[in-house]
């Protein structure tokens, strides 16, 4: 079974910055695909960022410039790094991950999700 396990959400000024972390752990073999997600209170989830295993990244036009995606491969761990951060980056914050594991050659699974709250 694989697991993934955020953190770093919390409430932050605007202006201010926060670190999302992600860990997976279990059976995994490989992963390619990792990422986050968004939903803000009656909004469709959406996609923030993502990186691919060699480090490729794409980022929702809302948010580039201001945060950064990194992963370590030899942790299984995916970070979004997050500046200047908006009211409207008010969300959960989900984390991603495409899996090879002992189960299921490719899976994607979903963290538990993280509150950032951000206001005066």
């Amino acid at each position: 079974q694989v697991q993934l396990v955020e953190s770093g959400g919390g409430l932050v000024q605007p202006g201010g910055s926060l670190r999302l972390s992600c860990a997976a752990s279990g059976s995994i073999f490989n992963i390619n695909d990792m990422g986050w997600y968004r939903q803000a209170p009656g909004k469709e989830r959406e996609l923030v960022a993502a990186i691919a295993r060699g480090g490729s990244s794409n980022y929702a036009d809302s948010v580039k410039g201001r945060f950064t995606i990194s992963r370590d491969n030899a942790k299984n761990t995916v970070y979004l790094q997050m500046n200047s951060l908006k009211p409207e980056d008010t969300a959960v914050y989900y984390c991603v991950a495409d899996v090879h594991s002992a189960i299921n050659y490719y899976r994607r699974y979903w963290g538990q999700g993280t509150q950032v709250t951000v206001s005066s």
